[in-house]
This record gives structure tokens, C-alpha cells and sequence, in this order.
């Protein structure tokens, strides 16, 4: 009876812990092209734009991050979704390091120098700790989260309460509590180091990332909370990838523009 519940919750929390749907997995990056509506000046603009690379999150697998990516491409740029090996169910620096070797994929496959990453919930903390630990300010020029747990969430809790121990044995998932020693050291010092552009995405009613403040990063960053500028937005966790609102805020970083939101957005 214990192991099958230990296997419920494990299965439970890495899904409540930033799941997605569908099956993917990252390929060798290959020039992807859309139709777009956007002006073929705008368009023009954003071609010759970093690529971008959309991290998934834990247990996100890459087909759940393709209409992000789908956005992109309309509007010009070179995207491509990365998903984290093993679903991200694994330790983070691993991960990282994994991370790293497709940015290097990318940037040889495009003849880019630099690429910007957009990163969902467990992916921000991936391409964070690529960023600060590996040499990744080198090869970023923007980073933009959507609803990552920078300073651990409460939820990650959530197998300890059910009496089965830390996480479940999901590392990620023991890497990403409150007061990890992981997260100790990701966010000693400064928080955005290089010449990086950092944007954090968060919401209200983010039900994975407890207390929701913790979305947001110190030093320099660009913290932005769609209900401060959309009272009425509602944006769940996942909904972060899929809502119009929050791509808006996430365009207009590409461009490092001004946060101007559009509420009505689809």
C-alpha cells in the first residue's frame, strides 16, 4: 500500500509541479518558419533577432510549449522548445548542463553569437543557474521567465505533508523548496549577473508558485505581475504559456520595450 501511494504522489506531484500534455521530445534545432499577420518591417526586425529557445518545465513536455513557440515564429523570430531531460524530474545543475550544450546546438545551427531564452517554472531556474554557474551570460542576451519559483515555492512541500517524505524523491521538485540549499546558492549574490536583460512573469493566481512574490527576481530585473496592470486577467500556472496577455509582456521584452500589457489579448 505504501509503495503505491508513493508512486501516486510522486506521479501526482511532478504533475501538479509544472506538468504539461502531449509528447515531444528536443530535437536538433532546424529553422522553423510560420505565416505571420505582424507588419513585414516588425517581421524583418525579428528575424534578424537572437533565436529564441523556449525551456520547458518539469515534467513539460516539448508539444505543450509549441504554441508558444508557434507565436514566435508569426512574429519572425527563429524559435525552438527545449525540453528538459528526463522531464526535468532530475537535478537542476544537470539539467543546466544539458541546456547549455543546445544553446551551443542552436547558435552553431543559426550562425547566431547570442540567443534569448524564454523559460517556463522549473525551466527558469535551469536556464537561471546556466546563466550564473556555467558561463551562459556569454551566449544570453535576454531572459525571460513565466511563473518560476526563483525563491522555491510551498508546494513543493506537499509529499512531506502526505506523511511520504522529501518530495517524494523527486530531486527537482526537493531543489525547488523553500530554503533548498540549492536555491541557497543560486541566489547568493547578485541575482541577474551580466549584461543580461532579465524579465520575470508572474500572476496572481498562480497555484504552483506559493507565495507568488517568489516568481520575481532582485537586482535590475524587470518583475512583472500581470494583475498590476490587468486587474481582471485571469492566468493560471500553466496558463502562463498559453495566454495572450502574458506573450505580450514576453514580445515586448524580446524588443526590450516598455511593459505595456495588452489585457485583452487571446
Amino acid at each position: 500500500m505504501l509503495l503505491r501511494k508513493t508512486a501516486l504522489v510522486g506521479s501526482l506531484v511532478a504533475a501538479a509541479l509544472f506538468a504539461s500534455a502531449g509528447t515531444a521530445t528536443a530535437a536538433t534545432p532546424a529553422d522553423p518558419t510560420a505565416a505571420s499577420a505582424v507588419a513585414p518591417a516588425a517581421l524583418a526586425a525579428a528575424a534578424a533577432a537572437n533565436p529564441v529557445i523556449v525551456v520547458g518545465g518539469l515534467s513539460g513536455v516539448a508539444v505543450a510549449y509549441q504554441p508558444l513557440a508557434a507565436r514566435l515564429r508569426a512574429d519572425g523570430y527563429r524559435a525552438y522548445v527545449y525540453q528538459l531531460p528526463g522531464l526535468g524530474l532530475g537535478d537542476i545543475p544537470t539539467s543546466a548542463r544539458a541546456l547549455a550544450g543546445y544553446v551551443d546546438q542552436v547558435r552553431a545551427s543559426t550562425g547566431a553569437a547570442t540567443v534569448d531564452v524564454v523559460a517556463h517554472s522549473e525551466g527558469g531556474l535551469v536556464s537561471r543557474y546556466y546563466l550564473k554557474r556555467l558561463g551562459g551570460t556569454a551566449t544570453v542576451g535576454r531572459y525571460v521567465s513565466l511563473g518560476t519559483p526563483q525563491y522555491g515555492t510551498y508546494v513543493a512541500t506537499i509529499a512531506a505533508f502526505l506523511g511520504l517524505g522529501s518530495c517524494a524523491g523527486v530531486v527537482a521538485c526537493q531543489q525547488m523548496t523553500i530554503g533548498s540549499a540549492f536555491l541557497a546558492d543560486l541566489n547568493a549574490g547578485d541575482d541577474t549577473p551580466g549584461t543580461v536583460r532579465y524579465t520575470t512573469v508572474r500572476t496572481l493566481q498562480d497555484e504552483l508558485v506559493r507565495p507568488t512574490g517568489n516568481a520575481a527576481v532582485n537586482d535590475g530585473a524587470t518583475n512583472v505581475l500581470i494583475q498590476a496592470y490587468c486587474p481582471l486577467r485571469v492566468v493560471g500556472h500553466l496558463g502562463l504559456v498559453l495566454d495572450g496577455t502574458a506573450y505580450t509582456i514576453v514580445r515586448g521584452a524580446l524588443v526590450d520595450g516598455p511593459v505595456r500589457p495588452n489585457c485583452l489579448a487571446l
